[in-house]
């Protein structure tokens, strides 16, 4: 009976992580399935182990290949100059901005001038709205106007470059007022600025911004106003 009702615990959790694996946003599954696998691996060996069928040293081999995994990101994370060497390699160096509502987080490149976002709240938190599909999107920014208008706002900024020229989603609203708060932390991040940027660095990085997004030039009347509202409060 004692085994019986480890199997079935052991089941259990198996189930649990792999319901956790399937609803993982997609860029996060991959790892979620690794760990379940690991997890697995794991479970094998110590039956087998319990069983006389598999030695104490594999055992103790197999789960510190499993700690190893398992702490991989901290130690990344706790190695600064490493993580900053990996993430330019994987954005190839070039300059990007950001703009965070409660409900969403979104990167422009200074380059391209493309935009990239994560969603921070909701059904959808933790996805990234480049594997979202139109009907999901749609959810969302209904999800937005319910909730934070200028998470609204900033999804249509996306959704305008992502379909352009299409009408069927909700009009956008006015720009936001020039007056509402924002942080020197967030103006920096708004213009992919350091905290050390000069005059000359806020009003070549406000140039170029504009350059790409200015209404005038086809671009998105949100973000040209927090691009404005970003310089003017460093410049204050």
């Amino acid at each position: 009976m004692p085994r019986l009702i480890l199997l079935a615990a052991i089941a259990f959790t198996l189930f649990i992580l792999f319901k956790r694996a399937r609803a993982a946003p997609p860029h996060k599954r991959r790892s979620e399935y690794i760990k379940l696998g690991l997890g697995i691996v794991l479970v094998t060996v110590v039956l087998l182990a319990l069983a006389g069928k598999m030695h104490w040293i594999g055992v103790a081999l197999t789960g510190l290949l499993v700690l190893l995994r398992q702490m991989a990101p901290a130690l990344l994370r706790l190695s600064p100059m490493l993580a900053s060497k990996l993430g330019q390699a994987s954005t190839g160096g070039g300059q990007r901005s950001t703009v965070a509502t409660e409900i969403l987080s979104m990167q422009l490149d200074h380059d391209s001038g493309e935009l990239a976002g994560e969603v921070l709240k909701g059904q959808f938190a933790g996805w990234r709205l480049a594997d979202m599909d139109r009907s999901q999107l749609q959810e969302l920014l209904a999800f937005c106007q319910n909730e934070d208008e200028d998470s609204a706002q900033l999804l249509q900024s996306y959704l305008e470059q992502r379909f352009p020229g299409e009408t069927d989603f909700e009009a956008r609203r006015p720009p936001p007022d020039s007056g509402s708060g924002m942080s020197r932390k967030e103006a920096l991040a708004v213009l992919g600025l350091e905290d050390d940027a000069s005059k000359e660095d806020i009003i070549a990085a406000h140039r170029t911004l504009m350059q790409k997004l200015h209404p005038d030039r086809g671009g998105n009347d949100y973000l040209a106003a927090k691009i404005n509202q970003a310089k003017d409060l460093l410049l204050d």
